[in-house]
Order: structure tokens, then C-alpha cells, then sequence
């Protein structure tokens, strides 16, 4: 696997991939990458600090003849999504990412690949440790918890960085340079109920499960149409919702990812059967032509299991299953000011019915905060109505574009001179990327984002693009070269 991954080109990065791919790194256990990227500094001879929630920095003085170039940021986080298929056997806590190479592709076996954010690590180790590469004073911020909180970001102080110029290295489209993001905050739901007991005689227990989409990004992809697993296993249920009593559900993983799988447990009367599974069969097919196109893996089956222990109430399942019915999932406004930019979107992560618990978890995003706030009190509302407890957290600023910006006006010549005259597209992204956070703290800091060909992004179909890489390399090459004086 590595010595493959390690011989495409541009060597330099690809090598550096490999070695952080090495390292176990999920978002909030970064204790690990964390140590790896502070060792690496420190070998190298470089200043290393560590602040204090667990962000990495590490200075690099400019290389001769670029003294008096403003000082730069350059900037990637260190955790990655951890995301796998149900059939792959793999533990991200102690093992390395399996990659491989699939024509013009690295991926992963059964698994997220982790180029988001680790191809930008990557980029940026390769500079630091290169004694030919032309750059002004740099600084590498390797920020962490990027996927579960921005907390990195967040926690980063103000003064700590003297950089004049970030550049955010977490773009996935090569072509892309962008100059603002979404926002976001987490909305969680909690509620409760009393399970029942339920006499077995004449009844018959099954196991319905969802599965086979694809997933992906719940910024970047949400306008796609790809299939939610936590709707399409909601639908399911109210569709026989006065037959059957649900004894479980479990949908869903991290409020970044599009739920690819649920599965629910559920009982009912045996001379029902019949009709029952046939109104699932039926709806089924329905669903699956009307996501054929984007989701032509989805299955929906049904298998008769053991019984559990106990039920839902028939009122707390009708409750949680209308509400959820209810719940907002997509887009929920385009931006009225920049073409086909998704302003505001929902994603219904995470749904649990279990033990006499109910949680379901969303990320809602948006690039206006009001328009954010509005949503998040819409599904506030919503889940008060079924008797829900909602809770906002995690809210995190976006990133409000600057088309003035010094470094754009410098990265768009050299784009268009790199890729015979085409020129780049510059944009918004639904994404939400940590520029409007450290923002914050760094008003007058000129920040820009790019990055390489990286799709399926928070799914285990995620796979980074190898001409891209090489594309991207050299636009990085030749920004180092082009910072503006100071």
C-alpha cells in the first residue's frame, strides 16, 4: 500500500500523505497527530508550539530572497472523519488508513481516506521540510477537531499568529478559489419514554434496515439529492405506523455525514403480516425509483428476528415519527447573491430510539447567521411539539466574502497563466471552513482558500484525485513564489 501510494508524483506530498495516513487521527483523540506534527517540527529544527487546546504551530523564517514578502499563514486541520462501510473490519483508533490506487485515484479500503484535511497537512509538511522551495516567513497552523466543533479554531488566540496572508488548504475542487463559507451550529434533540412490555402471542418481531447509499459531505453535497438513510427509514415507518410498536432505531453516524444506514426494530399482530410488509415492499420500490439515479445501490430489507425486551408507547412513536416527518433535511434557501451557492441547509444526522431514550442530532448551515438561526428554531419548534428537549451548541461563524482581497487578485493570473488562460471560479462554499472563525480573532489577516481534486468527502467513497495533486502542487509552488511585499 504505501510503497504504491509513495511513487506517484509529486513524491513530496504524496509521501508526507502517506506518513500522516499512518497515524490514527479522529476528531477529538488527535493526541497522536498531534505528537506526530510536534516531533516532526521539532526534528526539523523549527519552532514548535503547542497552545493551549492542542493547535500545532510551527515557524519557518523565509528562504533567502524572500525577506521582504509579507509573512504568510498556511493553514490545514489534523483530524479527519472516520467513516466505514458496515462489512469493512477496521479500527481507526490503532490502525493506518489502506490506501490504494484506482487509475487517477488514491482511496481507501472500506474506509474515509482522510485527503480531507490530510492532503493540506501534507502540502504543508513538504514545505517545511524543504530546503529548495522559495517562501516568504511562514507559520503552519494545524488546527484541530476541525469536523466535530472547530474547536481549534476556536480556541486559537489572538496575537499568537503574525502572518498577513492565510492560505486554507481545504478546498476539494481544484479549479475553486474560495473566498467565504457557511456557518453552522449543532442542533441536538433528547427525549424520553417509559418502555412497555408486550405480550408475544400472536405477534412477530422484524428487523428493517436501510442502506447501500452513498452518504457525503452534508455542506458540499446536500444539493445533490442524495438519499438520507434517517428519512427514508422515517417514511418507512409512518407508512404503518398504526400497526406496528418500534423497539429501536439507530440511523446515522456524525452530523458532517449524509446518514448512509439505519436499521429499526419493530413488532406487530402476526395475521398482519402480510399486508404489512407488502405496503413496505411497495413503498420501497417507490422510494428506490424515485433515487435511481443518484442512489442506484440503495436497498430497503426487511428479516424476521428474535423479539425484544419491550416497545415504544404508541404516543411517544407517533410523536417522535411526525416530528421527524417534519424535520427539515436539504436545502432550505439558495443565496439570492451568488449563483448556485446553497445558503442554508439542514442535515438530519443522527436518529436513536433506544432503552427509553430518543436523540437525533443535526448540523444546520449557512452563510447568513439569521437565516442559520431561523432554521435551527425551526427544528426547536418542530421537536417541542413532540415533547422534546432541543439544544443548540457549537455555533460557528461563516466566512463573509472579500472579492477585494490582495492574495485572490494574485492567485487568479497565476492561475489562468498555469492553466492555459481558463480562468478559476471563484466562490462561496456551503462548507463550513474554519477562516470565519479565526477571523475573529485576526480581522485584518487576507485569507483565501484552495485546495485538490477530493470527492466523496465524510464517506468511505471518498478518494483524492492524482492529476489534481499534481495541479495543485505547482499553483502552490508558484503562490509561495508571487506573495506581495510587505
Amino acid at each position: 500500500m504505501s510503497s504504491e501510494i509513495r511513487a506517484l508524483e509529486p513524491q513530496v506530498l504524496w509521501n508526507k500523505f502517506a506518513d500522516l495516513n499512518e497515524v490514527p487521527r479522529p476528531s477529538k483523540k488527535e493526541e497522536r497527530v498531534i505528537k506526530f506534527m510536534k516531533d516532526f517540527g521539532k526534528n526539523l529544527g523549527l519552532e514548535t508550539i503547542e497552545d493551549e487546546v492542542g493547535n500545532v504551530i510551527i515557524r519557518k523564517p523565509a528562504t533567502e530572497g524572500m525577506e521582504d514578502r509579507k509573512p504568510i499563514v498556511m493553514q490545514s486541520h489534523l483530524d479527519m472523519v472516520h467513516q466505514k462501510n458496515n462489512d469493512t473490519v477496521f479500527d481507526f483508533d490503532t490502525q493506518g488508513i489502506d490506501m490504494y490506487v484506482d487509475g487517477d485515484w488514491v482511496k481507501a479500503k472500506g474506509t474515509t481516506l482522510g485527503a480531507d484535511n490530510g492532503l493540506g497537512v501534507a502540502t504543508i509538511m513538504a514545505i517545511l521540510e524543504s530546503d529548495s522551495i522559495a517562501h516568504p516567513d511562514l507559520e503552519a497552523l494545524f488546527t484541530i477537531d476541525e469536523e466535530t466543533g472547530m474547536t481549534g479554531a476556536m480556541g486559537l488566540k489572538g496575537g499568537i499568529l503574525k502572518g498577513e496572508i492565510l492560505l486554507n488548504l481545504d478546498t476539494e475542487e481544484d479549479d475553486e478559489i474560495g473566498v467565504g463559507c457557511a456557518g453552522g451550529i449543532d442542533v441536538t434533540v433528547k427525549g424520553q419514554y417509559i418502555g412497555q412490555p408486550f405480550s408475544k402471542d400472536g405477534m412477530k418481531a422484524y428487523k428493517i434496515e436501510v442502506k447501500g447509499l452513498q452518504g457525503g459531505h452534508s455542506g458540499m453535497q446536500i444539493h445533490e439529492g442524495l438519499g438520507n438513510a434517517n428519512k427514508i427509514m422515517n417514511r418507512l415507518l409512518y407508512a404503518v405506523i398504526e400497526d406496528i410498536r418500534i423497539a429501536e432505531i439507530d440511523g446515522g453516524s456524525l452530523r458532517n455525514a449524509i446518514p448512509r444506514e439505519s436499521i429499526s426494530t419493530i413488532v406487530f399482530r402476526e395475521d398482519k403480516e402480510d399486508v404489512l410488509i407488502g405496503v413496505l415492499n411497495s413503498l420501497s420500490e417507490t422510494i428506490k425509483k424515485e433515487l435511481k439515479t443518484m442512489e442506484p445501490d440503495l436497498e430497503m430489507v426487511f428479516t424476521e428476528i428474535d423479539f425484544p425486551e419491550t416497545v415504544m408507547p404508541f404516543e411517544a412513536q407517533e410523536q417522535i415519527l411526525k416530528a421527524l416527518y417534519a424535520a427539515h433535511n436539504g436545502v432550505y434557501r439558495m443565496s439570492p447573491d451568488i449563483p448556485d451557492l446553497v445558503e442554508t441547509s439542514n442535515n438530519i444526522a443522527r436518529v436513536i430510539v433506544k432503552d427509553g431514550e430518543i436523540k437525533v442530532g443535526c448540523l444546520t448551515r449557512s452563510s447568513v447567521e439569521s437565516t442559520k438561526m431561523d432554521l435551527a428554531n425551526a427544528l426547536k419548534a418542530t421537536f417541542e411539539l413532540a415533547g422534546c428537549e432541543v439544544e443548540f451548541s457549537g455555533s460557528y461563524p461563516g466566512w463573509a466574502p472579500n472579492v477585494d482581497s490582495a492574495i485572490l487578485k494574485v492567485m487568479v493570473p497565476i492561475y489562468e497563466r498555469l492553466n492555459n488562460g481558463v480562468k478559476p471560479h471563484v466562490a462561496a462554499c456551503h462548507a463550513g471552513l474554519e477562516c470565519g472563525i479565526l477571523g475573529q480573532n485576526y480581522p485584518d489577516m487576507d485569507m483565501i482558500s484552495f485546495g485538490p481534486n477530493i470527492k466523496g468527502a465524510h464517506s468511505p467513497d471518498e478518494r483524492a484525485q492524482i492529476s489534481s495533486a499534481q495541479k495543485y502542487w505547482e499553483f502552490v509552488l508558484e503562490i509561495l513564489k508571487h506573495i506581495p511585499k510587505a
